[in-house]
């Protein structure tokens, strides 16, 4: 072989086995000193409101990430007192209205049994008794092997939510650990903020500095263009919401259409867990104008959010739509409901890595000629 293709494949594997040595490492890292990754994190949202008091009002920069971090934590004790008070409004309004819907809804299941399965039960008894002894016994082993079946879905159900809620209260002192080493570590990286980033800055050589300054730039832009994205999506949901429950003069349109604008963020259901089984009622008491109002009304929130939320996290984030749209879909079946903020990310970290010049580096690099 050519020596110069032999050192252009030795270059290449170099940098392949660097790249995995480094995904390695970070993989198993992060999963140790994942609250200081928060803290960054953190730290990275804080630090324009400390960098903006800091000079603005000239005080102390120690003074002014604690300030800054006071603020972050009053909005999130504030935004999630206003969701549990909207809540606690909605799960009364449950509570006083759910007796007379429960009573609606037996009434109409002992009609239709009436009307429709016990007649249909008399007709398979006649035929059931003019079956053999063998083909008696063949209906009877299926029926037990349905029921076992419905049993033992009954029983997994079940334990799966007991499971889930242990495992909540158990991982609830790990969270509040979590959270106060992430508190502090945002605290300290945001106090020394400049002189990490200057020691950083001396120890690497310029090109890499340049290419992480970068980076940090395009990833700034993308937390704060997705926070900005989703809490867009967010509000135009419960805006259409309140629309159409005020057009279909449901109560208290505010109120759920603020409590469906959050549960839009939950995986895989989203508004699809209020308005489901909704519809599913409406049309089991035979309120069919209201089945065909809520589900005109779901099908336009899920329209909207299918076409919304590429357009607008292209133009938060600074990507085109169709890379995002194949981003979100590929995060989403790699890794999952977190796949749709991490496919977003790498695809961030890529086009900042090429604007950075990252790539060309890396391909002059494998082709230089040997001398």
């Amino acid at each position: 072989m050519h020596p110069e293709i032999t050192q252009r494949i030795i270059r290449f594997s170099c940098i392949v086995i660097i790249a995995i040595a480094i995904i390695t490492f970070g993989y198993y890292v992060s999963g140790i000193l994942y609250p200081f990754i928060a803290g960054a994190v953190i730290a990275l949202i804080i630090n324009p409101l400390v960098g903006f008091l800091a000079n603005k009002f000239k005080i102390n920069r120690t003074l002014a990430v604690i300030i800054s971090i006071l603020a972050l934590l009053g909005f999130l004790v504030l935004l999630i007192t206003l969701l549990i008070q909207e809540m606690m409004t909605g799960f009364a309004y449950i509570a006083h209205e759910i007796p007379a819907y429960i009573q609606e809804l037996v009434t109409y299941f002992e009609n239709y049994f009436k009307t429709n399965v016990l007649p249909l039960y008399h007709d398979l008894l006649t035929i059931y008794s003019k079956l053999g002894t063998d083909q008696k016994e063949t209906v009877m082993d299926n029926i037990e092997k349905i029921g076992t079946g419905i049993t033992t879905n009954v029983t997994g159900i079940t334990q799966a939510i007991i499971n889930g809620v242990s495992l909540m209260i158990v991982s609830l002192p790990t969270f509040l650990t979590v959270f106060i080493f992430s508190l502090l570590a945002a605290f300290f990286i945001s106090k020394d903020w400049y002189r990490i980033t200057g020691f950083l800055t001396a120890i690497f050589p310029e090109k890499l500095t340049q290419t992480v300054k970068t980076v940090y730039v395009e990833l700034r832009k993308a937390l704060f263009g997705f926070l900005k994205a989703q809490l867009t999506l967010i509000s135009i949901t419960a805006f259409i919401v309140l629309i159409g429950l005020l057009i279909l003069r449901i109560d208290y349109a505010v109120t759920i259409s603020v409590l469906i604008g959050a549960i839009d963020l939950l995986p895989y259901l989203g508004t699809g867990a209020v308005f489901l089984p909704w519809i599913a009622y409406c049309f089991l008491t035979g309120n069919y104008t209201l089945t065909i109002g809520l589900s005109i009304l779901y099908g336009v929130v899920v329209i909207q959010r299918q076409i919304m939320e590429p357009k607008l996290l292209s133009s938060t984030i600074g990507l085109d739509p169709l890379a995002t749209l194949v981003a979100l879909f590929a995060g989403f079946q790699l890794f999952g409901f977190v796949g749709l903020i991490i496919g977003p990310v790498i695809l961030v970290v890529i086009r900042a890595l090429y604007e950075a010049k990252f790539f060309h580096e890396i391909y002059h690099f494998i082709m230089k000629p040997v001398k």
